[in-house]
């Protein structure tokens, strides 16, 4: 297998025997361009669904914002180093998200409040982050986090191709 990344699909039937994509599993390491290799294999298994521009952009931003979060404070900054998993399911209500990585746990055990940042100040007094949070919180549904045996788990959902069957 590839550093890079590797996945595998299985397929999901659901009680109404829609049929849905294959599960799609993606294994990157993490570092600078985790988010992106992550997303390049996705969106290839995320064709069949014909998500318009809008949908693919909101799904993207949100993985981003995550996968780099993991990136940046669960493996230090790049000081340690580790594995993400992502894995995507399509289910009648949208695409479910789950992400796994060994690193530190997120601060009090929980993912932060994700409020609006204040943009109406000077550029200059304009803070640095803070808007990936946000940004999940209002654009996943159902963002969850927990920690179990060393490992992180955070699940969300996108709702996006919603109860389309692929052809």
């Amino acid at each position: 297998m590839t550093r890079a990344a590797r996945w595998q699909r299985d397929m999901v039937l659901h009680d109404n025997k829609m049929r849905t994509l294959p599960e799609v599993h993606v294994h990157v390491d993490s570092g600078p361009q985790a988010a992106r290799q992550a997303f390049e294999i996705l969106k290839g298994n995320l064709e069949e669904l014909s998500l318009d521009i809008e949908e693919l952009g909101a799904v993207e931003l949100v993985l981003a914002e995550a996968m780099n979060n993991i990136c940046e404070h669960a493996y230090a900054n790049g000081i340690q180093s580790g594995p993400i998993d992502l894995r995507c399911q399509h289910r009648r209500d949208g695409l479910h998200f789950k992400i796994t990585d060994e690193g530190q746990p997120m601060p009090d055990g929980r993912t932060p409040l994700g409020l609006a940042v204040n943009v109406d100040v000077d550029l200059l007094d304009m803070p640095e982050g803070g808007f990936g949070w946000f940004l999940i919180q209002n654009l996943a549904k159902e963002v969850t986090y927990r920690r179990r045996n060393g490992t992180n788990h955070l699940s969300l959902r996108m709702a996006v191709a919603l109860g389309t069957p692929v052809s």
